[in-house]
This record gives structure tokens, C-alpha cells and sequence, in this order.
């Protein structure tokens, strides 16, 4: 797997993975109250199949859950079916 940063651009609200200085893939999000809502995930395609996906869900979440400031509600099927194999993420996860 690439060696891969996980920042949150919040003028274009969403997380960025950067591989390289490049951004690989990226997850749209928007804030609602106290939830924020993950919306679409896209890793570019020559960066497929290296875990690029999977640490930018990882990384996002990790900093969701250090600011403490919001629940998450994952509507992007790549993150629903992520944090629904990852237990240990699925407390973050907003009820209903």
C-alpha cells in the first residue's frame, strides 16, 4: 500500500487522500447539525487496488472522532459497507 495522507479540505468539503503530494482519491461530505454525511468516495484509477479507498475512510473517520464535534452518517456505499466490517468505527455512526 502507498504511504498515504489524509486531509480534510473543508473548502471543497472532503477528505483527500494524498499519495506523493497528489490527491488519489477523495470522499464529498456535507455537515447537518451535529452529523456530518458522507456522500460519494472516488479514487482515481490508476491508484486502484493499492488501499487507497480504505485509508481514506480510515483516516477520515479517525479525525472525525478526535474533533468529537459530530456523528457520522455514511449514505456512500463504500463507507457504509467499510465501517459495517470495521466494528470498532461503527459507535461514530449517527442513530436514527
Amino acid at each position: 500500500m502507498a504511504d498515504v495522507v489524509v486531509r480534510n479540505n473543508t473548502e471543497k468539503h472532503r477528505y483527500e487522500a494524498v499519495v506523493d503530494g497528489e490527491v488519489a482519491g477523495f470522499a464529498d461530505y456535507g455537515i447537518g447539525g451535529d452529523a456530518i454525511v458522507f456522500l460519494h468516495t472516488e479514487v482515481e484509477d490508476r491508484f486502484e487496488g493499492q488501499g487507497i479507498g480504505s485509508a481514506l475512510v480510515r483516516g477520515s473517520l479517525d479525525q472525525v472522532r478526535a474533533e468529537g464535534a459530530h456523528d457520522v452518517v455514511p449514505l456512500c456505499p463504500f463507507y457504509r459497507g467499510w465501517i459495517e466490517k470495521h466494528p470498532d468505527y461503527q459507535d461514530l455512526v449517527h442513530a436514527r
